[in-house]
């Protein structure tokens, strides 16, 4: 009988260790847990929106799949496609879209179609009317892509519209989520430099973009491995790259390769004296004269005249732009009242 009672004692004692133990361990997940939603409480909520992978893209599906992906390839291989080679015959340079437009439209503050569908038709000042996104992908091609616009009944053009639809799924009519906008920089207080930023980009840029500024071409691909930055195969100058801004703002926030936003490289005057350099070199010239016909809208940085001020094409090129900006507040001001 004592045998038993042993016995009996011995499993109390086993099952109340145990139970004592699950008790601790739960206690310390719970202050793992109250810990952790601490650290959660004191970050900030990184909210942006990101595209879909391709790899989502239901293409084995049925033929509006199959459309889908034809637009992201077409997105992400331009070049093989409409290039000075391609097989469809040459629309294009030899830039591929996503060589502005990052990770095949997906990267948030990579210049991203995150608000295309929402935001469009849209009044575009510069071209003096309301575009749809058919136009806007056609704008795109005479401008980054120096190229001749697809005809509005094709396959291509259609599956460019397809793919950005499809990425932009279940945004609402006039929504603009987070990271679908250019990070804007502040202004420097002086003109930007393009001899420093001949240094950012030896520094920086020439390793994948190479010394002369032509990028890397894969002659086996046929398609640059990393695109010309000037010369006669990348964007021309009534691009929306060619406005300093804009290329300082996309340097900033997406180079050198592997930068993201959360982890910048360049200083915010680097990014503009490197985007002065770039775009201090020859390039297409594109036939402007019927852009921004009121000449009151154009951006600060849009370097070609006529202006609504004084300001010499020099300062609209490289600034300082701050002046620029505070006499157009002003010009304004007195128009409204």
């Amino acid at each position: 009988m004592k045998e038993y009672w042993g016995a009996f004692i011995f499993s109390i004692f086993i099952a109340f260790t145990f139970i004592n133990g699950c008790r601790v361990i739960q206690n310390e997940n719970r202050l793992k847990e109250r810990r952790f939603n601490d650290f959660i409480k004191t970050e900030v909520m990184d909210t942006v929106w990101r595209g879909a992978p391709a790899s989502q893209i239901p293409y084995y599906n049925d033929s509006s799949g199959k459309l889908i992906y034809y637009g992201y390839q077409l997105i992400s291989n331009t070049a093989y496609y409409l290039g000075p080679k391609g097989r469809l015959g040459k629309t294009s340079n030899a830039l591929n879209c996503q060589n502005c437009h990052l990770d095949g439209g997906t990267r948030p503050f990579g210049n991203n179609f995150g608000k295309v569908m929402s935001t469009y038709p849209q009044y575009k000042a510069r071209n003096n009317e309301t575009q749809d996104v058919y136009l806007r992908i056609n704008d795109c091609m005479l401008r980054s892509m120096n190229g001749k616009p697809l005809n509005y009944q094709s396959r291509e053009i259609k599956a460019i519209y397809a793919y950005i639809k499809w990425l932009d799924k279940g945004i609402p009519k006039g929504v603009i989520r987070g990271g679908t906008k250019m990070k804007k920089l502040p202004y420097l207080n002086r003109a930007a430099n393009p001899e420093s930023g001949k240094q950012v980009f030896i520094q920086n840029c020439q390793s994948c973009h190479g010394a002369d500024g032509q990028g890397q071409y894969n002659s086996a691909l046929q398609k640059f491995d990393y695109p010309p930055l000037w010369g006669p195969n990348s964007y021309n100058d009534g691009a929306g790259m060619f406005r300093l801004g804009t290329f300082a703002s996309f340097v900033k926030y997406n180079m050198p390769y592997g930068t993201d936003y959360h982890n910048t490289v360049l200083k915010d005057a680097d990014a503009w004296d490197v985007a002065a350099y770039v775009n201090s070199q020859p390039r297409p010239h594109m036939d402007q004269h019927l852009d921004w016909k009121n000449i009151a809208k154009k951006p600060v940085d849009f370097p070609f005249p006529p202006f609504s001020d004084t300001f010499s094409v020099q300062q609209h090129k490289y600034g300082p732009f701050q002046p620029i900006l505070e006499m157009t507040k002003k010009q304004r001001f007195s128009h409204n009242n």
